[in-house]
């Protein structure tokens, strides 16, 4: 039996290890280009074009053939989308999936709504690898995740910068400009209900990362699993995982990099840091 583990590229994902692993990528769109958020995009370039641009931007979620490609032909398929407040992509692959089951009898779709992005997607997906690996049957990893998902992952994000959200209609641009003028560190969270929440802001890298941590706590992190996906800000990722290892020396901790849409929306010198509660 083929199972394979499936996310659009919001995850920031590549590859899963000892699991067959597929991705649907999203699209960033200006008036000028247009940009498919696969392995061929550079990430460097992609934002210095951003960074030079000051028109209206706009993103757009995976076609439901996209999906339905990357569900290839395996018989159970684990399927994490973005958060479906954020995005489109939850709904095209719930087509797909109905879609591939209608053409494929026996074999089995699950599409979850994440209510994440990043690396809190990556923790669902390195979650559902722990469970296939204890040969688990389909519903039953279906349950477990779920309730991993409500019980122990949580997200935070730190912006040092609100240009492209502002372009994309989703902040004010004065508010944006003012953030920049003054380096605030915007900090915020996704809340159980999917949606972005600021809930802090810190002048300084210094002070933005001791606020990270220290939010962390409040949402019950005890030294668990922690993913950090920076946006072309690898001392401050190193910096984080320095300060969590001297309060917590055994959590596991991994640095990773955004893809395409989460460098729009993070920006460079973002920070998107999934982890475990309790």
């Amino acid at each position: 039996m083929k199972i394979r583990v499936v996310t659009d590229s919001a995850s920031n994902m590549k590859k899963m290890e000892k699991i067959d692993f597929g991705l649907a990528p999203l699209f960033i769109s200006t008036a000028e280009k247009e940009y498919l958020d696969d392995d061929q995009l550079n990430i460097t370039e992609f934002i210095q074009d951003l960074e030079t641009y000051h028109g209206k931007t706009t993103t757009a979620c995976p076609s439901v053939s996209a999906w339905l490609d990357s569900f290839e032909d395996a018989d159970h398929i684990f399927c994490i989308p973005i958060s479906s407040t954020l995005s489109g992509s939850y709904n095209s692959a719930m087509i797909a999936k109905e879609q591939y089951e209608e053409m494929n009898p026996g074999k089995k779709v699950y599409v979850m709504d994440s209510r994440s992005a990043g690396p809190g997607m990556r923790l669902l997906a390195e979650k559902i690898g722990e469970l296939v690996k204890e040969n688990l049957s389909f519903d039953a990893i279906c349950n477990k995740i779920e309730a991993y998902k409500e019980k122990k992952m949580c997200l935070i994000y730190c912006l040092s910068s609100l240009h492209n959200l502002a372009s994309n209609g989703r902040v004010p641009s004065a508010i944006a400009k003012i953030t920049d003028l003054i380096g605030i560190r915007i900090i915020g969270d996704v809340g159980e209900d999917g949606h972005v929440h600021p809930v802090g802001k810190a002048r300084g890298e210094k002070k933005a990362l001791s606020a990270i941590f220290e939010n962390m706590k409040k949402h019950g992190y005890q030294g668990g699993k922690v993913i950090i996906d920076h946006c072309i800000n690898d001392s401050a990722a190193s910096k984080l995982k320095e300060i969590i290892h001297e309060e917590f020396q055994n959590a596991q901790i991994k640095i990773g990099t955004t893809r395409g849409l989460c460098s729009f929306y993070a920006e460079k010198e973002g920070l998107m840091i999934g982890f475990e509660r309790g």
